[in-house]
């Protein structure tokens, strides 16, 4: 199995995009990207609308390899229902009836009258599936942060090929519910890839309170993790790392940027600079 983090906000846009390549298939999760539409009061600036451009290629460059696409909610930086390439792929995606808040909920009643009848579409929540050998796990629904939130639910994704074992912890923001951090260390994955939690809005949507949680449930997971990717939400905040300062002790802690080997380029962060 070969991962590859497509991109996200420590590389200038706002996503979560892995592609999983393994000798059975290929499977894509969240393919989508997008930009903060304000930050600072300030609109994207021309660099951001060009990286996001050149992420978005890419994306349907691998979505189009891809055998399965994931998508494990419908925030469009993790789903795009403008692109086309769903068609004829089986595409594993978050309920569009249960455990759903209005928002999404009206946005995945598009994408299934859009593509329910062009693709092998499976609500997945708390399923299990097994492809050509290749086992595939979709958790319960969690809160997008806290619960309660106003932002609904998400679902994680579980790949183990026999040889390597990956979780893909969609906007979990930390996680923040123990619940959540106690699956993600169940699952025994070799790699972990997370959304931490959303510090820029710290004492705003994010209370000190939960973001202790958050820290508290991620120390955990990097002491049980082999290898845990930490991203989006977080890398919007320019002092993440001294805000997340304990959980950064473990040397096993990444960004996309630094699992691929490329420099942190946090657009989104720096936009007042911009």
């Amino acid at each position: 199995m070969k991962v590859y983090p497509v991109t996200s906000d420590s590389l200038g846009v706002r996503s979560l995009s892995v592609f999983i390549e393994m000798q059975e298939f290929n499977m894509l999760i969240d393919p989508s990207a997008a930009l903060g539409p304000y930050r600072y009061g300030l609109p994207p600036k021309p660099i951001e609308i060009k990286t996001l451009q050149r992420y978005k290629e890419e994306i349907r460059k691998l979505a189009n390899k891809a055998k399965i696409l994931v998508i494990s909610h419908y925030h469009y930086d993790h789903y795009d229902p403008e692109e086309d390439f769903y068609q004829e792929k089986i595409v594993f995606a978050k309920h569009w009836k249960e455990k759903i808040n209005y928002s999404q909920r009206k946005r995945a009643y598009v994408f299934h009258e859009k593509f329910a009848d062009k693709c092998e579409l499976h609500y997945v929540d708390d399923m299990k599936f097994d492809i050509e050998g290749v086992e595939i796990i979709f958790s319960p629904p969690f809160p997008h942060g806290e619960e309660g939130t106003r932002l609904g639910y998400v679902i994680m994704t579980t790949v183990d090929d026999g040889k390597m074992r990956v979780l893909h912890a969609s906007d979990v923001e930390g996680p923040i519910v123990e619940e959540a951090a106690e699956y993600i260390i169940s699952q025994n994955p070799d790699l972990a890839i997370i959304d931490g939690p959303a510090t820029y809005f710290l004492g705003y949507r994010l209370s000190r309170e939960s973001l202790k949680r958050s820290i508290k449930n991620l120390v955990r997971v990097a002491e049980n993790v082999p290898t845990v990717i930490l991203d989006h939400h977080l890398l919007r905040d320019l002092r993440y790392r001294e805000t997340l300062a304990e959980v950064y002790t473990h040397d096993n802690v990444l960004t996309f940027a630094e699992f691929k080997g490329e420099p942190i380029n946090m657009l989104e962060a720096h936009r007042k600079e911009l």
